[in-house]
Formats: structure tokens, sequence, C-alpha cells
């Protein structure tokens, strides 16, 4: 695979390293390097970025709080990691720009797809936060939409994990990596790549899903610069067939 540009999907939660909340910033540095390496290869980054290390909208719904207002608690969690995430990026000397859904412009820019466009043709690095500015939508669904808004290559999802596992490794130490899936593996299989709205755009505009684990030192750039095989790679049949006639 060849890649021009690519949407990173970045969880909160390896925002948080091993704290598990909030900010661990030797951890939000090592990312930020990660990234830094792939923006200076020449291939444009463009960025969504969780919230689950500050506030998760649903758990603050068990709680009590009117579904469509901790939604929107949540998007504000988003936007705070993008505007640590654009400190450190631009502490490294890459250009960066914030949009968001939702308007704030004394933080960031709102969302305009063909400035985020020119951002990216101008080699910045652009971070989308607040979702997708409404309620009851995951930023894994905000991700896919910002993916195919922006033309990407490939949706990157950075997690804690190497990839996508044929079951729970903690539960079952026999299962095995997967390299390679369709997406209608991935749906017979019921895999929890991310939820059904985010997969299913993935799924009709052709947009491989890739899963690594970010933590991992020069995952990403191996993967997007070197071409060295890591994670696993969600595509269509024909990419999948591809592949193996190649191997």
């Amino acid at each position: 695979m060849r890649f021009k540009r690519v949407l990173l999907k970045l969880s909160g939660e390896v925002l948080a390293g091993v704290n598990g909340f909030g900010f661990d910033f030797e951890a939000v540095r090592r990312i930020g390097e990660e990234i830094v390496e792939v923006a200076r290869s020449g291939i444009q980054v463009a960025m969504v970025v969780g919230g689950g290390n500050i506030l998760r909208g649903r758990e603050m719904e068990l709680l009590g709080v009117e579904r469509a207002q901790a939604d929107y608690m949540g998007m504000l969690a988003t936007v705070m990691n993008a505007l640590c995430l654009q400190d450190v990026l631009e502490k490294f000397g890459i250009p960066t720009r914030v949009q968001t859904a939702v308007e704030m412009r004394q933080m960031a820019e709102p969302y305009i797809r063909r400035r985020a466009l020119r951002h990216l043709e101008k080699g910045r690095v652009v971070i989308f936060a607040a979702g997708t500015g409404s309620p009851y939508f995951s930023t894994d669904t905000a991700a896919a939409l910002r993916a195919a808004e922006m033309e990407a290559d490939c949706l990157l999802k950075a997690t804690k994990v190497d990839g996508i596992y044929s079951a729970d490794p903690k539960k079952h130490p026999e299962a095995i990596l997967l390299h390679r899936l369709t997406y209608m593996d991935a749906l017979q299989r019921q895999l929890e790549i991310m939820d059904a709205a985010a997969f299913s755009l993935c799924m009709e505009n052709a947009i491989p899903i890739v899963v690594l684990n970010i933590l991992t030192k020069g995952n990403l750039k191996n993967f997007l610069v070197h071409g060295r095989a890591t994670g696993t790679i969600v595509s269509t049949e024909e990419e999948c067939q591809n592949a193996e006639n190649r191997d």
C-alpha cells in the first residue's frame, strides 16, 4: 500500500498511559514523536482523538446524565486532548491546526472541509475534535466520516493492542493475531473493530482500516513509510486476495 494521506484515530486512553486517567505527558510525547516521523516523511496526516481518558459520555449517562448532554460533555473532552496534542506536535516543529465540529473560535477553527484539505496540502497536521458535533455518534464514527471527507488512503486506528485477535487474548491465550481480514470476515466474526456506523462508512467507501499498537516504538512509521506488515488490515476481498498472491 502507498499512502499519500491518512486519518489517524487515537483513543483517549493511550494519552493516559499507565495512569488510566488524565494525561501521562511522557506517553503523549512518545506518541507525538511517532506522528512527527510520519509527517516529516511527506505523508499528510489528519487525526481524530477520543476523550476516554477524561470522560466517557456513556458512563455519564449511567450516572443519570441525559444522553445528549453526556455526549456533549464527551465532545469537550476530545477538544482538550486535541489542544494537548497540538501543543506537543508544534513543540517538535510540526505546524498543526485543530478544527472542531462545535464552534469555539477562541481555541480552534470550525470544521470546514475545504480548509482542512488545504491545510493538509500545505503539510500541516489537522486534528479534528468534538466528534461529529452531534450526540449519539462515537469518535470512531467521526473518524470514519472524516476519513471519507478527506479522501484518506486508510483509517489507522491506533490503540494499545497489537491488532485484531481471533478472540480476546486476555481470556483466550490461544487466540492468534489476524493480519488480514475482509470487511465481511470482520462482520461475520463479530469482531469489535469499531461501532457499526463507523464500520459501514469504511466498507461503503472502501477505506482500509488498520489496527495497530501505537505504543510500540516505530510501529506507525514502519507501516506507513516502510510498508512493513504490522497489526491488522481490514479491506476489500480483492485487496486481501492481491496481498495473499504477493505473499
